[in-house]
């Protein structure tokens, strides 16, 4: 079985409260855990890419959430309906009461059937509309099948012939972006093969002087990187994307080689996209005070102790702080901080701390008060009247 969904489970999610896309994802995997048994727990199946990502898209209309959930799945069919069934038994998604409707379940592989039913159609007429250039047409196909027999496959993905020797590879999402990229000579593509970050990847990426993700120029490149980013972390070095709404697997050679010819550093990139999704966050959700501060940012509370105003504390992973940053130094601070989660400053929580917060990835921040934005750019604020 590869890690490519065959079906797609679309939903329905309508809430009586202002609630994010994360409080959603949060919702599926933890009241189905332990509804399912252990061979359907969702976090499980998810981790060896026999299920894709929940794509959540909320709108908010007049306080209250609308919007649909879909969930790509690579096991059988029974499988599939259970867990669509399971997704139905979610009655509150944080403090809001929560309907959620299975309106169907997708098959992709009959979709992909008609797919190539209708493109052989289109590919028949080019061949009779070709004339003069039917025998270009079909020295080239030729060519094209001689450069896919040089596809291997590392460990379950498909990749080219140089990806075990070459110093450097090219990340793509499918097999078909490695077939394109071995026509145009490009011998060291490595295929994710879906949803999913084996860590045999992340391995492979791990011996490599330079790793990067060429991905497709939409929603769901955006979404891959982020996931890559995750696994492989430091390991990924630069990002290349595809002309905006194309796809690696039908890019020309001219266009490949402008994409990578501009490739860019991972960590600007990824911070970019991080913000846009941010953003995109509040534009679907809008903008609110929890309803109470989480246990991690309650713990914070004594970093504020005898800090100076307009001073700041910069949060780690393992729960300890920085020492205390001036504002003027707070921006190179962020920027040059590995791994931070959250900040804890003296001072009133302005869109400027907001946007310094948003940039280095940080999703929470504490301040000795809030104004009438307490959510902006991804990032949740609280004041200390809120511990």
């Amino acid at each position: 079985m590869t890690n490519e969904g065959k079906y797609v489970i679309h939903a329905t999610i309508r809430t009586d409260g202002t609630v994010a896309r994360k409080d959603v994802v949060g919702a599926i995997f933890g009241q189905t855990e332990g509804l399912l048994g252990e061979e359907l727990q969702l976090r499980k199946l998810q981790r060896t890419g026999r299920i894709g990502h929940v794509d959540v898209i909320l709108h908010q209309n007049k306080g209250k959430v609308n919007g649909e959930i879909q969930l790509s799945s690579s096991i059988d069919q029974v499988s599939t309906a259970v867990i669509g069934a399971a997704l139905e038994t979610i009655d509150r998604i944080g403090p809001c009461k929560a309907v959620i409707k299975v309106k169907k379940i997708e098959n992709i592989i009959s979709v992909k059937k008609d797919t190539v039913i209708d493109r052989a159609k289109e590919l028949l007429l080019d061949i009779v509309n070709s004339g003069a250039d039917e025998s270009k047409n079909i020295l080239d196909e030729v060519r094209s099948v001689l450069n896919l027999g040089k596809e291997t496959d590392y460990k379950g993905m498909t990749a080219g012939p140089n990806v075990i020797k070459s110093e450097a590879i090219i990340i793509v999402e499918g097999r078909n972006d490695v077939r394109n990229l071995l026509k145009y000579d490009i011998k060291n593509a490595i295929a994710t093969m879906g949803s999913g970050i084996m860590p045999e990847l992340a391995e492979l990426a791990k011996t490599k002087k330079t790793v990067t993700a060429f991905l497709d120029g939409d929603r769901g490149g955006k979404l891959l990187l982020m996931e890559l980013e995750g696994k492989i972390g430091k390991s990924l070095t630069h990002v290349a994307f595809a002309p905006t709404s194309r796809e690696v697997e039908h890019l020309e050679m001219k266009v490949v080689t402008k994409a990578l010819t501009q490739k860019e550093t991972a960590g600007k990139v990824v911070a970019r996209i991080k913000t846009e999704i941010n953003k995109d966050d509040d534009r679907a959700v809008g903008r609110g005070r929890e309803v109470a501060a989480p246990d991690e940012v309650k713990a914070w509370a004594g970093m504020l102790d005898g800090l100076s105003r307009n001073h700041a504390v910069i949060v780690q992973e393992d729960g300890s702080g920085s020492e205390p940053i001036g504002a003027r130094s707070l921006e190179t601070a962020l920027t040059d901080s590995s791994g931070a989660q959250g900040l804890v400053f003296a001072g009133k929580v302005t869109a400027r701390i907001f946007d310094l917060a948003s940039g280095a990835g940080i999703e929470n921040v504490l301040g000795s008060s809030v104004g009438k934005v307490t959510r902006k750019s991804g990032v949740q604020a609280y004041s200390a009247d809120d511990l």
